[in-house]
């Protein structure tokens, strides 16, 4: 494997937005990213080994060596690119996504671990720290599993994705996205609660198989998503409707889909945020005040924003 020139001082930093994925019926292929974004440095040193610094959200929780999932990605990203890892660096990561709330943190922190792989390189090879997106969104997906929280932080926006039925030649599996415009009427609410679910939990829960009904059903409903989100947002409510996933998963967050069910029955376009249990609500005009309004007074309300643009490499300094 050829050595690329690293240079102690060498630094790139990137931020990477929060998603939220399935929006109802988008099961492992529909995400949007939020404007909460976790910030990430890496920096090339003279001294070998691997130092990481955390702070935000997963400090003290997360590990500060190189079994820390930013480190990782960006590890197996060098092995893609075909390069070896500089033999000292350090790694700064600013969390503002919640950890276990189904807000896509561990997506986040992959895409940022990727992209600041790819971006180093670039910057020890020609002169100039960038990022190619469709690697970023291939590795990013093979390493998370599934394609719609990364993508939609890879990305930002309204994402799409699925797996390429022509993978190509390389280890890593194709994945295609289609990028999309929120509707500028939709304003997505974030209800998190205290309580933390891990994704495996949640998936594991899940049935192996669906009945056909369902599956049609559900396939419908995509389809009127996109169009909902993108042209015609009078149309969530029935667009946000899920046959595969939240029902089978209740008992795993009672409390967050009981608050589904009521905002639903108020008429707003309620899901469960990823793999939860934090609750998604599309509101449209004057509805988001009254989302924030039934949320119980120990869940914290954000009100973040769609992000338009996803992974990108910073000028400025990152907030501390």
């Amino acid at each position: 494997m050829p050595a690329t020139p690293w240079v102690a001082g060498q630094r790139v930093r990137v931020a990477v937005p929060a998603s939220s994925a399935n929006l109802g019926p988008g099961f492992d292929s529909v995400g949007v990213a939020l404007d909460i974004v976790d910030h990430c440095t890496l920096s090339v040193r003279s001294d070998p080994g691997v130092e990481v610094r955390v702070s935000g959200q997963g400090s003290g929780t997360v590990p500060l060596d190189d079994q820390h999932l930013v480190v990782r990605s960006m590890r197996r990203a060098w092995e893609v690119i075909g390069v070896r890892a500089p033999s000292g660096y350090l790694v700064e990561c600013h969390g503002a996504v919640p950890h276990g709330r189904g807000l896509g943190s561990s997506a986040t922190a992959i895409v940022a671990g990727v992209g600041a792989a790819y971006a180093l390189h670039a910057l020890a090879t020609g002169g100039r720290a960038a990022i190619d997106l469709g690697a970023v969104n291939d590795l990013a997906a093979n390493l998370e599993g599934h394609p719609d929280n990364s993508s939609a932080s890879v990305y930002g926006g309204m994402t799409l994705s699925w797996p390429d039925d022509d993978p190509g030649e390389g280890d890593i599996p194709r994945t295609m996205t289609v990028c999309l415009s929120p509707h500028p009427d939709i304003r997505p609410v974030v209800l998190v609660p205290q309580d933390q679910l891990s994704t495996a939990t949640a998936r594991a829960v899940l049935p192996s198989q669906v009945r056909l009904a369902d599956a049609a059903a559900n396939a419908a409903r995509v389809g009127a998503l996109v169009h909902a989100m993108t042209q015609a947002p009078g149309l969530l409510l029935a667009a946000t409707r899920d046959y595969l996933h939240q029902e089978p998963r209740r008992p795993a967050y009672a409390a967050s889909m009981a608050m589904v069910d009521s905002l639903r029955q108020a008429g707003i376009a309620a899901v469960i945020s990823g793999a939860g249990p934090s609750v998604l609500a599309l509101a449209v005009a004057e509805q988001a005040g009254f989302v924030a309004a039934r949320a119980p007074q120990t869940w914290r309300i954000v009100d973040p924003g769609f992000a338009l643009v996803g992974v990108r490499v910073l000028d400025e300094p990152v907030p501390e």
